[in-house]
């Protein structure tokens, strides 16, 4: 019996925390009118020019090899 009481609780606040969760993802689209603030240069991995340039100078300094720093493959020769 009292087992029972336990695993109702238990199912309960696990249906609160499915419930909260929920209501992190609205699971709307991006619209038209949003999509300008998205494709600013700050928004990008890339945003800086000159910060990127530097950032791949120091990493071809230390590699001893410069260029790689695109889409590289998976290794196996395949590409």
């Amino acid at each position: 019996m009292k087992n029972a009481g336990v695993q109702k609780s238990l199912y309960a606040l696990m249906i609160m925390i499915m419930l909260g969760l929920s209501a992190c993802s609205p699971g709307t689209a991006v619209q038209p009118w949003e999509k300008e603030t998205l494709a600013r240069p700050e928004m990008t991995f890339e945003g800086d020019k000159l910060d990127t340039a530097y950032t791949e100078h120091i990493y071809s300094s230390k590699e001893g090899a410069s260029g790689g720093a695109g889409v590289g493959g998976g290794g196996c020769g395949c590409n």
